[in-house]
């Protein structure tokens, strides 16, 4: 079965930008989950749906822009989104978290005009929003590969103060960390992320797995470098099965993606429950 991913070009690009995301979408997620900004992933992936739609809008007015990905005018936009985001923060000091619905609700405002003005959705803005396999190309896969190097090298370099600031930011801050600078460097690499897993997972699904394979991984893990092993796992195994399933039958791949990756959240609350049981009735 593995074979028939090996015999098209589009299959393989497909399958190596599901790994690269599988593994840098769950890294970020931690992080996400951690400092309870979850609901940012959403956010950004409205505004990377915008800026998809303005390049659609552009290219049906200007007709050499259709030559174009628009995959550049969505990491375009969900860095600007990020940059948005880190600049509400320093007007709302008291009230940090209306960042994150006052983006949303921009991008989501300004995705639909740009959509009307187009004479409404077609079939590639619905590969976006929801994935394709077939959509992915090597110019998409060279974008998730050079996105993936960047968030892990970034990752690396700064994990110990993402790391402070994540669990004692008023310490943090005490000892040094720019707490803005390293906030805004990690929005624009969420950013990034969501661009670039747009064609295998969806616009709007990203977020998901950001988040499922982290709440799986919390009901294992019993540190937080545990909790990224596992949550990388959950992630893979999501990826890989959700690729599978939606090329063997005719899915879209980030619905079935997510669905997998909420079936191993549920079968780790229920494994979970059952080894608690199973511990309180061995007393």
């Amino acid at each position: 079965m593995l074979d028939v991913f090996f015999q098209y070009d589009f299959l393989k690009n497909a399958l190596f930008s599901g790994l690269l995301i599988g593994l840098i979408a769950p890294m970020i997620g931690v992080f996400l989950v951690v400092k309870r900004m979850s609901l940012i992933a959403d956010a950004l992936s409205h505004i990377t749906l915008t800026g998809i739609a303005f390049h659609l809008l552009l290219a049906s007015l200007i007709v050499p822009l259709a030559n174009y990905d628009p995959i550049y005018m969505g990491v375009l936009f969900s860095i600007l989104g990020a940059i948005f985001i880190d600049k509400l923060r320093t007007i709302y000091r008291n009230f940090e978290e209306l960042s994150i619905p006052i983006t949303l609700s921009l991008g989501v405002g300004l995705g639909v005009v740009f959509i009307s003005i187009a004479n409404g959705f077609n079939t590639d803005l619905f590969a976006y929003l929801f994935g394709s396999i077939a959509a992915v190309g090597q110019n998409d896969l060279n974008v998730v590969l050079f996105v993936s190097i960047f968030s892990i090298i970034v990752l690396i370099i700064f994990y110990k103060e993402w790391l402070f600031l994540a669990f004692d930011v008023e310490q943090a801050i005490t000892s040094g960390i720019s707490k803005r600078w390293l906030d805004l460097l990690f929005t624009i690499v969420v950013a990034l992320v969501i661009a670039a897993a747009m064609r295998i997972v969806g616009i709007l699904l990203i977020s998901a797995l950001m988040t499922l394979p982290v709440s799986a991984a919390i009901q294992w893990a019993k540190s937080f470098k545990q909790m990224f092993i596992y949550s990388v796992i959950f992630g893979e195994l999501s990826v890989i099965l959700g690729i599978f399933l939606g090329y063997h039958f005719s899915l879209a791949p980030g619905g079935s993606i997510v669905v997998v990756a909420g079936l191993f959240l549920l079968g780790s609350l229920g494994a979970k429950k059952m080894l608690s049981k199973l511990h309180v009735y061995a007393r």
